[in-house]
């Protein structure tokens, strides 16, 4: 993992995935690669606002590389909407992982509009640490990967595991049943687990079935109980309508999970 890009736009909840990109940077020996998006043109504004934010932001900028002299990073602030600037620095800069900070959001914003968060972890292809509060020292010792446990999902796996395997882990793998007739029987989840068990070695695992109203609901529930300390989750791509009437697991688990929550981007996984 040589390069982490960290989108900020200076709030609380962006400072808080700063300060763990530059945790997981000191443990990888990696760069940091730090993006403040400001749009243009909007209603209103003028250019002499626009230079002053920019001038602004490249101060922020700066206090944040000072407060981390160690490590090598670069920082921009670039005009545009984030979404499409963070598509086009991870293709150009061979970014390994992105962590973002979101605050989640809820009801019709959650579907219609969503947070610059959800709409990377739906578009970028990288995968996406997002974490909610303040890391004071990251350990991720005990984590969960959630997943149906087809044979597709193994390569989504397999980055997990290079991710975590750093921290010395206790995998549990967790599917999560929600008394649907989609679900499938118990013995045939058990074993479809089994190979992904194999996978976690040399870390200790244990595998899971739990039973919830929903599958992000159950995934949040579970890692709660044990302890978790990290979720990792699969993304697998949704159309938009689709997500607007089903919802999307990994959309859900960013909004409401407060644990750090990996999404590996399916598609991505698919070319790998």
């Amino acid at each position: 993992m040589k390069n982490i890009l960290v989108p900020t736009d200076f709030s609380a909840c962006a400072n808080n995935a700063v300060d763990a990109a530059y945790q997981l940077a000191e443990r990888f020996e990696s760069k940091v690669h730090l993006l403040h998006a400001i749009p243009r043109d909007l209603p209103g504004q003028d250019e002499a606002e626009w230079m002053q934010e920019v001038a602004n932001a490249n101060i922020l900028l700066k206090d944040i590389r000072e407060r981390y002299p160690a490590i090598d990073t670069t920082a921009l602030s670039i005009a545009g909407k984030l979404p499409a600037l963070m598509k086009e620095y991870v293709q150009a800069n061979s970014i390994d992982l992105i962590v973002m900070g979101s605050h989640g959001a809820g009801g019709k914003q959650e579907y219609f509009i969503g947070s610059n968060t959800q709409k990377s972890v739906r578009s970028v292809y990288c995968p996406v640490l997002v974490v909610k509060d303040k890391i004071e020292d990251l350990n991720f010792d005990k984590v969960v990967f959630a997943s149906n446990f087809n044979r597709d999902e193994m390569v989504a796996f397999m980055v997990f595991k290079d991710f975590v395997k750093h921290f010395i882990p206790e995998i549990h793998l967790v599917m999560v049943h929600t008394s649907s007739l989609f679900d499938p029987p118990y013995s045939l989840s058990k074993e479809a687990m089994k190979d992904f068990e194999e996978l976690c070695a040399p870390f200790a695992v244990k595998s899971h079935i739990h039973r919830d109203f929903t599958i992000e609901k159950g995934i949040r529930s579970f890692s709660d109980e044990i302890g978790a300390s990290l979720i990792g989750i699969s993304n697998h791509y949704r159309h938009p309508l689709k997500r607007m009437l089903v919802g999307s697991n990994v959309e859900a688990l960013v909004n409401h999970s407060n644990l750090p929550v990996l999404s590996i981007d399916y598609l991505q996984t698919k070319k790998a």
